[in-house]
């Protein structure tokens, strides 16, 4: 008997100025669909349908809606950037479909047309800023793309930082893509701040990472210790687009790296090396696995990929996932996921410096978990490093 067929969207840019990232994405994806293909746990296939917007901001609207309207789906897994999923969530809310967005991003935001399977602020941004007023210190210097993601999160960093009697120096901003970083650099090397908190995306971070430790070493300066970069997005598949020599010391906040020793993560970097010839994923690989094996569960359990079914099922779930346990919280529609601070090194991994001892729940508006809060009372407590 034919196995029943649901077809699902996938729209991740696979070219462009943020490739690597949106690449690794549509990886886990597919391995996702991959496995549940070869699984007799599900009595349906997952049938991918492929989008591939090349990094064009407006592309992605067109996609959605060929997937959407022309092909008639009603589950895409897919947008890196938060100004993609902005501009295609009306769409969403207009098909009622479901867009399952598999990236960390910077909150406030919360749509029933939306599940979010990457972190939400208060499961990297709030466990960073403890993590820079207990080892780094408080004097910050802003750099990130132009868009939300990096206004948002310098803005959550600056009152975080105001609480405890930081400051942040200067905030810099620049255009997606842009790579000529050598004025803000001089100006970071006369400001001398305590950290460099960078939101930049794709190949802006990856310049602005080497043009910046070349900068420290003709001035005789030891980067990573006198002024560490520091963020949430910075991933395992980047740190070879760094390259050696400027790839190591940098911090990122994240709810996965793939040097995470758990059964569960050692067969998922087990198989997606082997389906990817040993490419190392990212943690926006991770919850896009994620958000397929979760979609997967929640048709199985719904006995439909009818979105309202798919909805009310969704709460009731949970996922042995790569990180640890995932589920989802049913007022938000974001994921529990589990905050960990890395420290990059070398060999293209993260040393894992702290993680949260438990799964965290999702506070997409920072309604319990401010910055204010958070520093004050110390939620979650960091180790020292080891």
């Amino acid at each position: 008997m034919a196995r029943t067929q649901y077809h699902i969207g996938v729209l991740f840019s696979q070219s462009g100025p943020y490739g690597v990232v949106s690449r690794s994405m549509f990886n886990g994806a597919m391995l996702a669909f991959d496995e549940i293909r070869a699984s007799p746990d599900f009595p349906f296939d997952l049938v991918p349908i492929v989008a591939d917007p090349a990094g064009s901001f407006g592309q992605y609207a067109v996609s959605s809606q060929e997937l959407l309207g022309r092909n008639g789906v009603r589950h895409v897994v897919g947008c890196y950037t938060s100004s993609s999923r902005k501009d295609v969530i009306p769409l969403f809310e207009k098909y009622d479909a479901l867009l399952w967005y598999p990236s960390h991003y910077e909150g406030f935001e919360s749509s029933s047309n939306v599940v979010y399977t990457g972190a939400a602020p208060n499961q990297h941004i709030i466990p960073l800023i403890e993590f820079l007023l207990t080892h780094m210190g408080r004097r910050a210097y802003c750099i990130g793309s132009n868009y939300i993601w990096a206004w948002e999160n310098n803005r959550i960093l600056r009152e975080g930082l105001s609480v405890a009697g930081g400051t942040v120096l200067a905030e810099r901003y620049h255009a997606v893509g842009d790579t000529d970083f050598s004025k803000t650099i001089a100006s970071i090397l006369d400001a001398r701040p305590d950290f460099i908190f960078n939101t930049l995306i794709g190949t802006s971070a990856y310049r602005f990472f080497q043009d910046f430790r070349a900068a420290c070493i003709e001035r005789g300066i030891d980067q990573p210790a006198e002024m560490p970069a520091v963020g949430c997005s910075l991933s395992e598949p980047e740190l070879g687009e760094i390259g050696d020599g400027a790839m190591d010391g940098h911090i990122s906040s994240s709810v996965y790296f793939s040097s995470i020793d758990t059964p569960a993560n050692r067969l998922f970097i087990g198989a997606y090396r082997r389906r990817w010839q040993d490419a190392a994923p990212s943690a926006d690989a991770e919850a896009s696995y994620v958000a397929v094996k979760m979609l997967a569960a929640a048709i199985a359990a719904a006995g439909s990929d009818d979105v309202q079914a798919v909805r009310l099922t969704l709460p009731t779930l949970s996922i042995d996932a790569p990180q640890g346990t995932v589920s989802v919280d049913g007022p938000t529609n974001h994921a529990f996921l589990t905050p960990r601070i890395g420290r990059s090194k070398a060999s293209g991994q993260f040393e894992i410096l702290w993680q949260a001892n438990r799964p965290v729940q999702p506070d997409p508006y920072l309604v319990q978990t401010t910055p204010r809060y958070a520093v004050r009372n110390s939620v979650p407590k960091l180790r020292s490093i080891k």
